[in-house]
């Protein structure tokens, strides 16, 4: 397959990456989390924290030695064969659908605060931000890199500023305090909503085609985006925890309580933001991979034309049509957003199991403890999402008879 020019540094890297996994979730996920589990959340993004390092670093290796659109796909397809390869690709593209419409929902709620719009009004809206998702991807990803650094700078900026003058109140609990908390189940719960947060991690190895020099700054963009995220989930749980607020979206209130006022204005326009920032990244990563397949002939081959940006036009449209019907479906079925976040995270469970097991055969015997570590999280991670993970178990089961025959097909098809 013809590869791109890459034109992403290691800094710009670090900010797609920090943009990424912040994205819809910074500035509502440690607000859900303090539902499920209290002061526990903050154990919960903690533990994740520490835990997802040893997975981005295998990532960021696996990406860095074998650079290709395809992402983990194309690492299992390398371990295990081309049919492992597809059915992994092929669940990220059918998850995406879903994932999309979850944040596309969760970027309406910051809009929401500044154009308060319910029913047919709201759901206008939602479809007018995926048509400009799709313009936005038109343009390449050079251009979402730049912006997406200076935006991670603005939410870091913020959530420093807000820390700061935290200090300077007096707070309803001290950190000590807070850390008591030790129900690990209620934790472990919490984690499992939480762990969309770090959805992302894969999406970076999607684009390592589009990096100046991806065996050399692939790795440390990763985990410098990876540890700066976790900071600052860590920060914005204990300012919700430590700070009074009510309302639906409690960064609102912890906002005008330190800043005496214009929450809804500033968490407003940082949500907006970085949620179509990291949808951004997304529907660029399966768009590549969509495109990646058709290539391969692994789907039809109407998808790989490419625009003067080298962008795959004709897979961007079907990406983006395919999560504009998604948020039709979510809005006529009322789905709740906490089930499409634990539908979602299920199968990502799963693709990033398959990429840890291809970097056992992949990558050098130095890895194995942060690829047995990443294995035992995410087996921590299903039990956690627990009846959910049926949604990636049917696609799976779909997949593998549909994806096999295909390959008898072809097979006799070059043969006859």
């Amino acid at each position: 397959m013809q590869q791109t020019t890459g034109t992403i540094g290691r800094w710009h890297g670090a900010g797609l990456m920090a943009t990424t996994l912040l994205g819809t979730g910074v500035f509502i996920l440690p607000q859900l989390t303090i539902e499920i589990a209290d002061s526990g959340a903050l154990w919960a993004w903690i533990l994740l924290t520490c835990a997802i390092i040893p997975v981005t670093l295998v990532f960021g290796r696996l990406s860095s030695k074998y650079p290709h659109a395809g992402g983990p796909a194309h690492f299992v397809e390398k371990a295990f064969g081309s049919l492992a390869g597809r059915c992994i690709g092929l669940s990220f593209l059918l998850l995406i659908p879903i994932g999309g419409a979850a944040a596309i929902v969760i970027t309406y709620k910051f809009l929401y605060l500044l154009f308060p719009y319910t029913g047919l009004t709201a759901l206008a809206i939602q479809m007018g931000m995926i048509v400009l998702l799709l313009f936005i991807n038109l343009k390449g990803v050079q251009v979402s890199a730049k912006l997406q650094f200076g935006l991670t700078l603005v939410i870091l900026a913020i959530i420093i500023a807000l820390l700061g003058s935290a200090g300077l109140n007096s707070p309803n609990h001290s950190l000590s305090e807070t850390l008591r908390y030790s129900d690990f189940s209620v934790v472990m719960s919490a984690a499992g909503i939480a762990f969309w947060s770090f959805l992302g991690v894969e999406a970076m190895s999607h684009l390592a085609t589009d990096f100046k020099d991806p065996k050399r700054d692939m790795l440390p963009a990763m985990m410098i985006g990876t540890v700066l995220v976790g900071l600052i989930y860590v920060a914005c749980t204990y300012l919700l925890l430590v700070i009074p607020n009510s309302s639906s979206l409690g960064f609102v209130d912890v906002f005008d309580h330190l800043f005496g006022g214009y929450g809804s204005q500033v968490i407003g326009v940082l949500g907006v933001a970085s949620g179509l920032a990291a949808i951004n990244v997304y529907t660029t990563g399966s768009s590549k991979l969509l495109y990646s397949f058709s290539c391969e002939k692994v789907l039809p081959s109407y998808f790989n034309t490419r625009n003067q940006n080298q962008v795959p036009v004709r897979a961007l449209l079907a990406i983006t049509s395919a999560m504009a019907l998604a948020v039709c479906l979510t809005f006529v079925f009322d789905q709740q957003l906490e089930q499409l976040i634990a539908w979602t995270n299920g199968v990502f469970v799963i693709i990033y199991s398959a990429a840890m097991l291809a970097a056992l055969k992949l990558l050098s015997k130095k890895y194995l403890p942060a690829i047995c570590l990443s294995c035992l999280f995410f087996i921590a991670i299903a039990y956690s999402i627990g009846a959910n993970m049926y949604y990636a178990g049917i696609i799976i089961g779909l997949l593998i008879p549909l994806l096999y025959g295909q390959k008898i097909w072809q097979r006799r098809a070059s043969l006859a």
